[in-house]
């Protein structure tokens, strides 16, 4: 009998309910709680279910006591430049496998593919001033970059016992401005490994918020007469353009930006398989079953970084903080260009599309849509946001070749 006891009390003290009672227990049980909490913004306010459920449930699973699901050791470190290959392989468990695709930037590319199969980039091209709406919004980025800057040149966070972020860490921190989950991810894997669960979970977050951020910010940088501007129809855009516009796209940008080639790259190769017509089997794997797959190693590989022991602290909360500035800066720096183009279009223009300049697709551009028709229950501005929404997925490609340039080196 007091074998039985001994042995039961031994499982007991091994168990990961005995380590909530440990020193700093109470924290893992404080990102279970958030992880439940972003389960229910994804199942029960279906905000971006599809990435915000396998993060969710990944980051319940890295918070559970002795569960050892990654081993992140292997990947971030003082002096440690590359990934230990042999201890992974050795003693690395499933999350350490899937964790080598965003290690390695596999994921956001091909999540790029995806996205491009399914994008429509035909009010791009009909109306290509658009283009100059998705650049203004990437205006948050380089902002926020420079507001990270300001904070380390000044040993503000210094006075609260905060290391001052580095040069690579404030480009890693501003992209969270763009609203793409994916180019978050792939830059921070290159400037900043050490903040990818932070940032990833900050990214997609306010992705899966911009219906609740957007809309007060455009109301309050907006007239109640410049909302109701009614939009001129877009003009028809031949299949021939459709399918010389990628090709152009990627020789043009990489050629400027070689450090955006991947992820425009990409992108443009999906939309070509959408538009050229010849390839519908594997445009209809990219866009649906590939996707899919990646989406949840992607998703779940990110939730489960956000350990208590790393995420739980002052600089995450600052994290977080910036990267909504960053994503608040973007929609109000497109919402005003929108209204420079307004003016100077003698009220052609209805400013509202502008903030689809972030690159969250289409979600913003449904945003536009819907408060313009708050205002006039006939306007119809999805389409014209989609414009500006596409420039923004390919600005916020450039922006990171930009930032992965001048900062990774």
């Amino acid at each position: 009998m007091s074998q039985f006891i001994d042995t039961f009390w031994g499982i007991l003290q091994s168990s990961g309910f005995a380590q909530f009672g440990q020193e700093g227990g109470i924290w893992y049980l404080v990102m279970i709680i958030v992880g439940c909490g972003l389960l229910y913004l994804a199942i029960v306010k279906e905000f971006e279910p599809l990435i915000l459920l396998p993060m969710a449930f990944g980051m319940i699973l890295a918070n559970l006591p002795g569960s050892g699901v990654i081993h992140m050791q292997y990947f971030v470190g003082d002096g440690l430049a590359h990934p230990m290959w042999l201890e992974i392989m050795n003693n690395g468990g499933l999350a350490d496998m899937l964790y080598l695709g965003v290690k390695l930037g596999i994921y956001p590319p091909l999540i790029f593919l995806g996205i491009g199969t399914m994008t429509d980039f035909g009010p791009l091209i009909s109306n290509p001033k658009s283009l100059l709406l998705g650049a203004a919004a990437q205006f948050g980025i380089f902002g926020t970059y420079m507001g990270a800057r300001i904070l380390s040149y000044t040993h503000v966070l210094q006075n609260f016992g905060l290391e001052d972020f580095t040069r690579q860490q404030s480009g890693a921190i501003a992209i969270i401005g763009g609203a793409d989950g994916p180019t978050a991810i792939f830059v921070t894997s290159r400037l900043a490994p050490e903040l990818l669960g932070s940032i990833a979970v900050a990214a997609y977050s306010y992705m899966a918020l911009v219906p609740v951020i957007q809309p007060p910010i455009m109301r309050a940088l907006t007239t109640k007469k410049e909302r109701r501007i009614v939009m001129k129809q877009l003009r028809t855009v031949s299949k021939t353009e459709k399918i010389i516009f990628p090709i152009m796209c990627t020789i043009v940008i990489s050629l400027i930006v070689p450090d955006s080639a991947v992820l425009v790259g990409m992108l443009m190769l999906g939309n070509l398989m959408r538009e050229c017509g010849v390839v519908d089997r594997i445009q209809k794997t990219a866009g649906n079953e590939l996707m899919n797959i990646i989406t949840i190693f992607l998703a779940l590989s990110v939730g489960c970084t956000t350990s208590a022991n790393t995420f739980i602290n002052l600089r995450t909360v600052l994290i977080i903080v910036l990267g909504l500035i960053a994503f608040s800066f973007g929609t109000a720096a497109g919402v005003l260009f929108g209204k420079i183009m307004c003016f100077v279009s003698h009220g052609q223009v209805n400013p509202l599309i502008g903030s689809a300049g972030v690159s969250a697709v289409p979600m913003a551009a449904r945003v536009s849509q819907k408060e313009g028709q708050r205002e006039n229950p006939a306007n119809f501005l999805l389409m014209h946001a989609m414009g500006p929404n596409v420039a923004g997925v390919i600005g916020s490609a450039v922006a990171a070749g930009i930032l992965i340039n001048v900062l990774g080196k």
